[in-house]
């Protein structure tokens, strides 16, 4: 059987730490931007600038499965949960505690994302997977206490960055449903339904207006913290499935902090060193996580991009295509052994 260059676990594991540094990031640069601003607005521009950026990631028509009327429920609430509620707390937190303890506190994420992940689709949470876990909750707990020994973190600020934790997380998991579809059409639907509700209701509590640099400088990070992080975050599970994404994206807190350092927040210490080695560890658990059992495929007809060289799509095409494509394509029953993850073909429980 012949498989890509790349394993599923190596892929998704990257795309999920590029898609953890995009948004990592972008934390420290949303507090310092958007100080003075209300939180409608600050989530606004952000996903203002994700839908701009998403207008030039889509794929054409034969490239990628395109959304479908039917996922209208699953778009509006992750528009609701991931557009408007998280970033709006984290927007109103960040104005309330320093970046550091902020971007440490995002950790949580990943576990909200592995819990419905588990509940809603059955992923397979195996031994390494929950040493990874703890692994990078240890090192979130270790940089949030560093954090709170140097009297920087308030709690208010922190309860409203774990509320928008806590939104991602079903956010991550409603778009679980939709890593068959195109990306781009998927990042471009939250972020427009995201950036009119959050501008209607800066409008209607009657929040002040940018300067048309501060509007500029959100807008950009809002292209690529939220725009290219979200693309990467969804190819990720495709490949990953939605668990294993979310924790390695538990990472984004350490790269926010780093970057809250690099703006000037200093106060490092051997704890930050310490808890910045622990979510290290639980990273690299997953880039070396090898599963593999004989398993059995049941009979399945779906659409979704694919190439021919992974083992599970044998279908004929007169020419054969050249690359990554999609159209309806039928599997049939088939027991085989080859590593693998929970990802589009390998749902099955253990």
């Amino acid at each position: 059987m012949t498989h890509g260059p790349l394993s599923a676990v190596l892929k998704g594991g990257l795309l999920a730490l590029l898609a953890a540094t995009l948004f990592g990031l972008s934390t420290p640069f949303v507090q310092r931007w958007g100080q003075g601003l209300g939180p409608f607005t600050t989530a606004g521009l952000l996903y203002g600038g994700a839908s701009l950026v998403s207008l030039f990631i889509r794929h054409p028509r034969e490239r990628e499965a395109p959304l479908r009327l039917g996922d209208a429920g699953r778009l509006l609430g992750m528009a609701l949960s991931g557009a408007v509620i998280g970033p709006v707390a984290l927007a109103w937190g960040l104005q309330r505690t320093s970046g550091t303890s902020a971007s440490l506190t995002l950790s949580l994420e990943a576990f909200f994302t592995a819990f419905l992940a588990w509940r809603l689709y059955g992923e397979t949470i195996d031994k390494r997977v929950v040493l990874a876990m703890a692994s990078l909750l240890a090192g979130g707990m270790v940089l949030a206490l560093e954090q709170g020994v140097q009297g920087r973190a308030q709690l208010f600020g922190l309860v409203a960055v774990m509320v928008a934790t806590a939104a991602w997380g079903l956010d991550n998991s409603l778009s679980r449903g939709l890593a068959d579809r195109d990306p781009g059409q998927v990042v471009l639907s939250k972020s427009c339904l995201g950036a009119v509700a959050t501008f209607t209701l800066a409008w209607a509590f009657g929040e002040p207006l940018p300067g048309g640099w501060v509007a500029c400088g959100l807008v950009g990070i809002g292209a690529s913290g939220y725009g290219l992080s979200l693309r990467f975050y969804l190819l990720a599970q495709r490949s990953f499935g939605a668990a294993r994404t979310g924790s390695v994206f538990a990472f984004a807190p350490f790269i926010g902090a780093l970057g809250a350092w690099g703006l000037g927040e200093r106060g490092g210490s051997l704890l930050l060193v310490l808890g910045g080695t622990l979510m290290l560890a639980g990273v690299m658990l997953h880039l070396l996580e090898s599963h593999e059992h004989e398993h059995a495929h049941e009979p399945i007809e779906h659409e979704h991009a694919h190439t021919h060289d992974d083992g599970h799509h044998d279908h004929r095409h007169e020419p054969m295509p050249q690359g990554a494509h999609s159209h309806r394509h039928a599997h049939a029953a088939l027991v085989h052994t080859h590593p693998h993850v929970p990802d589009l073909h390998h749902g099955h429980k253990h």
